[in-house]
């Protein structure tokens, strides 16, 4: 935040920057070792997000099935057809059921679909598996019953577990993949912003240790608080710590290499760029972790998890940035920027340059490029209108995946709910008033009783007509619930897969209700605290939400269009605005900072010139740097990652390239002095050339 005294900040930039640092650097990297040595191995990256809140109906309505006999296990379902697709002969039942004989199937369990073209069974799994233990299982079980088969009978696993398994299987040596091209991409740009082939060395490997160290956190914060450190969650919050990590550094060193043209002395000018930059790099840090924290108030278990997992990474991010690096780069010296390296010429980079030359041009007709840059935002804005919000189970996966396919075999030959029956529990004295009401309602192919527990209640298998994750199925389970509903002393639960989805995407909305004001409130504040300026914190809060709309609304577009994705998950808009509206602050409290403390001497507008030629090489690199970042996701397997990486890498563009060089720099033309009310600053000069 705003510091009036700058004497800790001297004191600290002191310590980081002194001949003793080397001290600091070391008790860092012991500090690493040791967290990293007692959080040991993260035992959840293999297990598919937590989505369903425990309050949910179908969580509840899930408990309560655990009464009956068999509880402990779930079922994964075989479907076998003819690679000719044509009818099951004798001989493939027969070769079927010793198959199934062999994988522990119920005896007898072999169903054939009404057009004999397949056949489906119930396998056993243990409902305790989950991770790689599970894929484990579910991968004997497919090799049991293909096992002994004629060439062309096919058979598929799919089922509740069988979706689970193939989501860890997917997972498995990924977040691997996503660092190492996560470290290639940063190298790569990394190089290409400092055009030295040693530089880069420096800030990589202190983002890379940070990084390591962020996942040991969430290991131990996962052990503590019991959340999920899943696959998804751990993917996403490497990106942000790579990403951010190497943001803050590039704002460090580019404010270094301007003190190194104004001292002799690297160690002088690496001081006076911590004391400059690190207030700002805070400010920006605090910004984001506070918006990550407002996750925790989201009723999706993943949601949460992300945002107390993603903020411990940042703040880990940002101790090494500020505490690793800045010694670092003392102990290389000033040498670190061959074959460029700054000299002390008291060259002023804020009145030459391109950037200078474009802030110069903005200023001059404020108006117009506010105008113009204001409306292709809000036409991209526009394309969230068309988009549709939430992707069935056999929608998750951008790669190939059995269960899926093994799901749309099903659909093909048998009732669209036949292979995931929604479930109805209610007390057993309420049994024929139940059916009764069952019965009557639209969408429902049959509802038979399967059991009855020692607590008294009785569970319904209920078959849809409509497809899994459907709109027609959402609306079947609405009018299953409010059937049931009715029926006093029932104390009716429905629950299932369709349930399950229909209760995420309640929860999603709600979540979207509550968090995102949220953020923009937590970004007013910091905005408010750090500028002390209502007019100009209110004029960026508003910004950058436009800009994330148009994020959203071009990703969307380019989702479809161009990836051939169906719809938007449930969690892109909520992600996507929380990691577009608090990163794109970053930028905003990068330039603002340095405009602020520009007018102070030079005015509104001339300051807003500087600020521009001063911050527009570093931030379009950290930008260019981020969005390939989160482009990176797309390695990962699951279409929610790719879609993420998708808006926020345009999102950050466009707050790159647009908002902070030509939006934000012409609105504070337009208003003048006035933007900083109630503080007041030297009277703008006129701008020459």
């Amino acid at each position: 935040m705003r510091v009036r005294d700058g004497q800790g900040w001297d004191r600290f930039a002191r310590l980081v920057t002194g001949r003793r640092s080397w001290a600091v650097l070391l008790a860092v990297l012991a500090a690493a070792v040791a967290v990293m040595a007692l959080a040991g191995v993260n035992d959840s990256a293999g297990q598919a997000p937590v989505s369903l809140p425990s309050s949910a109906e179908s969580a509840r309505a899930a408990t309560a099935a655990e009464r009956f006999p068999g509880a402990g296990e779930s079922a994964a379902i075989v479907v076998a057809t003819r690679a000719d697709d044509g009818p099951l002969t004798p001989a493939d039942l027969t070769a079927l059921a010793s198959a199934l004989e062999r994988a522990g199937a119920p005896t007898g369990g072999l169903v054939p679909a009404p057009d004999g073209r397949a056949a489906l069974a119930q396998l056993p799994v243990s409902a305790d598996l989950n991770g790689f233990a599970l894929t484990d299982r579910i991968g004997e079980l497919r090799t049991a019953v293909s096992t002994g088969l004629p060439d062309d009978l096919r058979v598929q696993v799919t089922g509740g577990p069988a979706f689970g398994a193939d989501i860890a299987d997917s997972f498995s040596g990924a977040n691997t993949l996503l660092l190492l091209v996560t470290a290639l991409v940063v190298m790569a740009l990394l190089i290409l912003t400092y055009r030295s082939p040693v530089l880069w060395l420096v800030p990589l490997t202190v983002v890379g240790l940070a990084d390591r160290v962020a996942t040991s956190v969430g290991t131990a914060l996962a052990q503590l608080t019991g959340l999920t450190f899943d696959g998804s969650t751990a993917g996403i919050t490497s990106v942000l710590v790579f990403g951010a990590g190497t943001n803050y550094a590039l704002l460090l060193v580019s404010r270094y290499r301007d003190e190194l043209h104004r001292h002799t002395d690297h160690r002088l000018a690496l001081r006076a760029a911590v004391r400059h930059a690190a207030p700002a790099i805070v400010a920006s840090n605090v910004t984001v972790v506070l918006a990550l924290l407002t996750l925790l108030l989201a009723l999706l278990p993943n949601t949460r998890s992300l945002g107390a997992f993603a903020a411990a990474g940042l703040v880990v991010a940002l101790i090494f940035v500020l505490t690793a690096l800045p010694p670092a780069l003392a102990l290389c010296g000033r040498r670190v920027f061959w074959p460029f390296v700054p000299v002390a010429d008291g060259v002023d980079p804020a009145e030459h340059g391109i950037w200078a030359a474009v802030a110069t041009r903005v200023v001059h007709r404020p108006a117009v490029v506010a105008g113009a840059a204001g409306a292709v935002l809000l036409i991209l804005a526009t394309g969230l209108a068309a988009t549709d919000i939430g992707l069935s189970r056999t929608e998750q996966f951008r790669v190939e995946a059995e269960s899926v396919d093994g799901l749309r075999t099903l659909a093909a030959h048998f009732p669209s709910g036949a292979a995931d029956p929604a479930v109805v529990i209610a007390t057993s004295a309420t049994t024929a008033a139940i059916q009764t009401e069952l019965d009557g309602v639209d969408g429902i192919s049959r509802a038979t009783v399967t059991g009855t527990s020692e607590a008294g209640t009785t569970r319904w298998s209920v078959v849809l007509d409509a497809e899994p994750g459907s709109a027609a199925a959402f609306a079947t389970i609405e009018r299953i619930r409010d059937a049931v509903g009715t029926v006093p002393g029932a104390d009716a639960l429905v629950g299932g897969s369709d349930a399950e989805a229909l209760d995420i995407r309640d929860a999603a909305r709600r979540d979207q209700a509550l968090v995102i004001p949220l953020i923009l409130a937590v970004v007013l504040v910091v905005l408010l605290v750090l500028l002390r300026a209502a007019p100009a914190a209110l004029l960026l809060v508003g910004v950058t939400v436009l800009s994330a709309l148009a994020a959203l609304g071009a990703g969307s577009w380019v989702s479809g269009a161009v990836f051939g994705f169906p719809a938007l998950d449930t969690n892109v808009p909520l992600f996507g605005f929380l990691f577009l509206v608090a990163l794109g602050v970053d930028y905003t409290i990068f330039l603002v900072t340095r405009a602020r403390e520009e007018a102070d001497t030079r005015g509104t507008t001339r300051g807003m010139v500087r600020a521009v030629a001063s911050t527009g090489a570093v931030i379009t690199s950290a930008g260019v740097v981020l969005a390939a970042v989160f482009c990176v996701l797309g390695v990962l397997p699951l279409i929610t990652l790719t879609q993420l990486g998708i808006v926020v890498g345009i999102g950050i563009l466009l707050d790159t390239f647009v908002v902070r060089t030509l939006v934000v720099p012409a609105l504070f033309a337009l208003l003048g002095d006035k933007v900083w009310w109630p503080v007041r600053t030297a009277a703008a000069q006129p701008v020459s050339g």
